[in-house]
């Protein structure tokens, strides 16, 4: 067992939760810092290989752990190629699978769970870090829209095309209340620093904290909380919406205003840039407004975090992580 005292005093412990696409990006330069990270991702994902082999194995999605795996791994890039290396849509059987998935789900079948075969993963491919996902069971994403109506299903959710009114958690095999498992809350309540994003508000960080001990640990932590607050808007789910509004639902959904920091972009996206065929989801930078974040209780940092590529707009991961080591050394502002 890791000498808890003896880690505090030597390296700041940092929380990052989230899933999808801009998890992966924080963590692979915080892997480069002299912190120790723990990344908690989300497992209510039911869409591309994770959701197939949800539906027939009966398995946890193991994509956004797949990736987060990667992105804190030392191992030789050819191994870390081989393990995300994803069949072609040629090849019937296996059309789509990434090998990461298949080996995950094979591992949650040896050591009974899937929780015990992430951890067997951290050290089988020299993870720096932990890796949690945020329960040991499947979760099933609901959410209602501003018109009354609801749907359960996180692609669903995602291709309604509706204005979210709220979204919550539920246990996908039973109908207990989810809850995170004791590692997951005490990584949480010994942090110094909970950084949430970047990534989809309602599909990516907030099925995270609705499981409810998490939503509570993230409320009572004494860490500093961080939003990295999306550079663009995501059709279907925050059009329009600006920086305060993102927060504004976070607080909302907790019922507690407990982001403490927002870090936002303030170098502009070329309009001309963006290739929406290729990035659907994308659909106009998010606007400002810092009167509003200022009423929400958040300390504001406004800064070029922008990367342009492949004709899409990201978070520059270097950028934002220098940002977060920086905050590491500030006192957590009161409410």
């Amino acid at each position: 067992m890791v000498d808890k005292v003896a880690k505090r005093i030597d390296r700041p412990r940092m929380v990052v939760i989230g899933g999808g696409t801009g998890l992966p990006v924080i963590l692979r330069n915080l892997k480069k810092k002299d912190v120790d990270i723990t990344a908690i991702v989300t497992v209510a994902d039911d869409g591309g290989s994770s959701g197939i082999l949800r539906s027939y194995i009966n398995v946890l999605p193991p994509g956004d752990i797949r990736n987060v795996l990667v992105a804190l791994s030392n191992l030789p890039k050819l191994d870390l190629d081989i393990f995300q290396y994803r069949f072609k849509s040629s090849d019937k059987f296996l059309s789509g699978h990434a090998i990461g998935n298949l080996i995950i789900t094979a591992l949650s079948e040896m050591e009974g769970g899937f929780f015990a075969a992430v951890q067997k993963l951290t050290k089988m491919m020299d993870v720096e870090g932990h890796v949690f996902p945020v329960c040991d069971e499947s979760l099933e994403l609901h959410a209602e829209f501003q018109d009354g109506t609801k749907i359960a299903g996180e692609s669903e959710i995602t291709n309604a095309d509706k204005m979210i009114k709220r979204v919550w958690v539920e246990s996908a095999n039973n109908d207990k209340k989810p809850k995170a498992v004791k590692d997951v809350i005490e990584a949480i309540m010994d942090a110094d620093q909970i950084v949430l994003g970047p990534g989809s508000l309602y599909t990516s960080i907030l099925p995270n904290l609705m499981v409810s001990n998490v939503g509570k640990a993230v409320i009572e932590t004494n860490a500093e909380v961080v939003y990295i607050c999306n550079i663009m808007t995501q059709k279907g789910e925050t059009d329009n919406f600006t920086d305060a509004d993102h927060v504004k639902i976070l607080d909302r959904q907790l019922g507690y205003n407990f982001v403490d920091t927002i870090l936002v972009n303030n170098k502009k996206v070329p309009a001309s840039y963006i290739d929406h065929q290729r990035w659907s989801d994308e659909s106009q930078p998010v606007k400002h407004d810092y009167d509003g974040l200022k009423k929400l209780g958040c300390r504001v940092i406004s800064s070029d975090f922008l990367e342009l590529r492949d004709h899409g707009a990201f978070h520059n991961g270097q950028l934002v992580t220098n940002e977060l080591i920086r905050l590491l050394g500030q006192p957590k502002i009161s409410h």
